[in-house]
């Protein structure tokens, strides 16, 4: 049996609730899910009909790989220039920059390995 319920209670449920991200409208969502299926398909048919030569195609895909990323923080998570998603922005921003870094330099310490190993 639990204890009896405070006014106080319902309140502080409610502050942390309203303290989180903003949720979006439908339209907002469907609107970032017919962007994020275009980027997804036009790659997908160029791969498929080989209308451009694989290194073209490969690039337009990276290029649309990156605005489908930026239309699913945006859309999806909600994450703009305004001051209440500052620390988000930081913290992905500080988060890719140290991925970033582990991959570049993972990928240098195994070609430096591989070029020393060969000798």
């Amino acid at each position: 049996m639990s204890g009896p319920v405070h006014p106080s209670d319902d309140h502080a449920h409610g502050a942390l609730h309203d303290a989180g991200a903003s949720h979006g409208s439908v339209k907002s969502y469907l609107v970032g899910f017919f962007w994020a299926v275009l980027l997804t398909v036009i790659p997908f048919a160029l791969a498929m009909t080989g209308f451009f030569p694989a290194g073209v195609t490969a690039v337009v895909a990276a290029v649309l790989a990156a605005v489908q990323i930026v239309v699913h923080l945006v859309y999806f998570l909600h994450m703009d220039r305004s001051a209440t998603q500052r620390w988000n922005v930081l913290v992905f921003v500080f988060t890719v920059l140290v991925i970033g870094i582990v991959i570049v330099g993972s990928l240098w310490v195994m070609h430096n390995m591989n070029a020393n190993m060969m000798q």
